[in-house]
């Protein structure tokens, strides 16, 4: 994958995986985490073979990350990572069946926390009674 043909010179592939069916990569469903130093940090999910829908979260826009895991999926060490985010167009971005996800989990934990930093943002949370 020429990742600068599809997002401009200086970008970087950080991470990519498959949706896997049975542990194996069989799907035509696509992430990948891409940075472009200086300008932006994001998550890619491309679904699709002849007609494709692709969504694309800012990472600092990532408020919490959860993971789910079945009992297959520990056979073959694959899981499910949900982001929740303040993005109105995906407000709930998952990454399904992907391969290592409690390693995945803790990068992108790493990687939002980095870019909140570089971006100057700040969660509040509110809470009712």
């Amino acid at each position: 994958m020429n990742v600068e043909r599809l997002h401009g010179k200086g970008a970087e592939l950080v991470w990519h995986d498959r949706k896997r069916v049975l542990g194996m990569p069989l799907s035509f469903t696509r992430y990948r985490l891409v940075n472009k130093p200086g300008s932006w940090f994001k998550v890619f999910s491309d679904i699709g073979f002849t007609y494709s829908a692709l969504e694309e979260v800012n990472l600092y826009r990532v408020c919490d990350i959860s993971l789910r895991q079945s009992l297959f999926g520990k056979l073959l060490n694959t899981g499910t990572v949900i982001l929740s985010t303040n993005d109105e167009r995906a407000p709930i971005f998952v990454l399904k069946n992907i391969k290592n996800p409690f390693r995945v989990r803790e990068m992108f934990s790493n990687y939002v926390e980095e870019q909140r930093k570089i971006n100057n943002v700040r969660l509040t949370e509110f809470h009712t009674h």
